[in-house]
């Protein structure tokens, strides 16, 4: 069993022991069952279609090869050449109406993957950061981290509506009357954001040097997080707002920053993974190997060949 499996089964193991936890609250031993039984039906349910509720969540549209706008087309058909670049089936592009910069990949495993782009990353990125930020994504897909990543925001939502529901009408005298059912009314939902937290963090590290490595250039997705980063500061995401549990999917948190790594941060802090790809292309450029390709495996970008795009190798160009 793999770091990151095991990883995934702790993960849904304390979901679902929280997801019990209120249930007993509410209901007793009786409770707990039923939510067990609840917790295993969504687990399922959300395993064949919980990237579908956040695409939907997020009003992400699809862009298909008969797609208009030809900015949009081309950014589709950049980051299906990336997969195919990266070995991975091609991924179903979405584009979302956003004037904050972000982007996160879904799906139960390679073969039914996507991946959303804001129209404000692809309005503040240049082409090389917009691909450094695809090829991150990919790597979720390509370390099979999307599945758990949405069937967290799934569970991690329920618990919180659950504990909010034990709050008024849960917690007989035997179980700790309403002081109970208002500790756990906080403590729940707290609890399982920090596990959720937890190993979001541990998983963007690693996204971040699997898109390195399948961009072919560190440091492209160095520059867009520093882009991401401020204007997610500026701008509000208004359906992230509305689903806060589905934040830690995103490459960088759509709701607030946070100055350092820390328990309540569901992903680490961006001057760290900015200053470790910043290593690794350092790293790279004093190998005997050589440097990584400071304009990655495309060619050069606008400004530095006199306005020329570099070809990204997609299917659709």
């Amino acid at each position: 069993m793999t770091a990151n499996t095991l990883r995934t089964f702790i993960l849904l193991a304390a979901l679902t022991g929280l997801f019990m936890a209120v249930g007993y609250l509410i209901g007793g031993t009786g409770g707990a069952l039923i939510a067990l039984v609840i917790a295993g039906g969504m687990n399922l349910f959300a395993y064949w279609n919980a990237d579908k509720m956040v695409l939907r969540m997020h009003g992400a549209r699809e862009i298909t090869p008969d797609e208009r706008n030809p900015a949009l087309l081309q950014f589709a058909s950049d980051t299906i050449g990336m997969a195919d670049r990266a070995g991975l089936p091609y991924p179903r592009v979405y584009v979302i109406e956003s004037d904050q910069p972000n982007a996160f990949a879904t799906g139960r495993n390679p073969n039914n993957a996507a991946v959303a782009a804001t129209t404000g990353l692809l309005a503040t990125l240049n082409r090389q950061e917009v691909m450094g930020v695809m090829a991150h994504e990919l790597a979720h897909v390509r370390h099979r981290d999307t599945l758990t990543m949405t069937v967290t925001a799934t569970l991690a939502g329920a618990i919180g509506f659950l504990a909010n529901f034990a709050l008024f009408f849960g917690g007989g005298r035997d179980r700790g009357g309403f002081i109970g059912a208002l500790a756990l009314a906080i403590l729940a939902p707290l609890a399982a954001g920090l596990v959720q937290m937890a190993i979001s963090r541990a998983r963007e590290y690693d996204a971040d040097k699997g898109g390195a490595e399948i961009c072919g250039d560190p440091l492209w997705l160095a520059s867009a997080l520093e882009k991401i980063e401020r204007g997610a500061r500026q701008t509000v995401n208004v359906a992230a707002e509305r689903n806060p549990a589905t934040a830690h999917m995103f490459i960088i948190n759509p709701l607030n920053g946070q100055g350092a790594d820390n328990l309540f941060s569901t992903h680490p802090a961006t001057a760290n993974r900015i200053a470790r790809l910043r290593q690794l292309a350092g790293a790279a450029a004093h190998s005997p190997a050589g440097p990584w390709n400071a304009q990655g495996p495309w060619g050069d970008d606008d400004a530095s060949n006199g306005g020329n795009r570099p070809d990204f190798g997609g299917p659709w160009g």
